[in-house]
């Protein structure tokens, strides 16, 4: 379960309990979002080393169901294409082929004026850092709506911005799926952060499909109860007699 800006693992704890009955669920928190993270990068294939590590540990000689959201997809997608023995399933929350050609083409100059608008303001507070850097960080997130206290909107979090801007995650490229998916993404925003001929592509593909929930970046805490049925039903648990793989236990 890799969550995304500017949450923690405490982002999927509705999900964890929902889930736990029928599966393990692992979550940690990315290097640099935990409280107190010094202003730091970490590079793209540092991350995509430690999901690995992660599951090996925990699913030995077992592949995994990913469950992602915002630059966990990112993350989580890289981890997926780089190790596919690995990944069995994957949940992508929000997050589709973003940077693709089809997308920016679909959101149109004011979809990419507006990706640009807060992403290169992220950006920025984390290069100016300290105080200025957090109260630009906190301001952003008001207008965002974005569903954290204050006090975890640090300007650690924010290197992703940083580090995709200044091309060090260039290597990243946009996810194209080799085991069945569930797209879930919310419809309440002024920009997806997929393209259409991406969904109907995956609605395409046996055991895969994309849904629309009305929520805005963060379905799984708007419409928790939504979200977890929508989830389990696709997983196939617990009325489903198919064998599914398990996620992973807690950390």
């Amino acid at each position: 379960m890799l969550h995304g800006w500017p949450d923690t693992a405490a982002l999927w704890e509705p999900q964890a309990a929902a889930f736990s009955p029928y599966f393990r669920c692992v979550r940690f928190t990315w290097p640099g979002f935990e409280p107190g993270a010094p202003r730091k990068e970490h590079s793209l294939d540092a991350l995509v080393a430690l999901c690995e590590q992660v599951v090996l540990q925990v699913s030995p000689g077992r592949p995994v169901t990913l469950l992602v959201h915002d630059w966990g997809c990112l993350f989580g997608y890289n981890f997926a294409q780089r190790h596919p023995d690995l990944v069995s399933r994957v949940i992508g929350v929000d997050i589709g082929d973003a940077g693709s050609k089809a997308h920016l083409d679909e959101i149109g100059l004011k979809g990419k004026l507006g990706i640009m608008a807060y992403q290169l303001w992220l950006a920025a507070a984390w290069k100016i850092g300290g105080g200025v850097g957090e109260s630009m960080t906190r301001s952003l997130a008001r207008k965002m709506r974005v569903p954290a206290a204050p006090e975890a909107l640090t300007v650690a979090k924010n290197y992703p911005y940083y580090s995709t801007w200044t091309g060090k995650y260039k290597s990243s490229r946009p996810f194209r799926p080799l085991c069945p998916m569930l797209y879930i993404y919310g419809t309440r925003k002024p920009f997806m952060f997929h393209s259409s001929a991406w969904v109907a592509e995956l609605d395409g593909k046996p055991g895969s499909k994309a849904v629309a929930m009305d929520t805005d970046h963060w379905p799984m805490l708007r419409q928790p109860d939504s979200f977890n049925r929508l989830v389990l039903d696709w997983l196939g648990s617990p009325i489903s007699t198919e064998s599914t793989h398990a996620l992973p236990a807690d950390l």
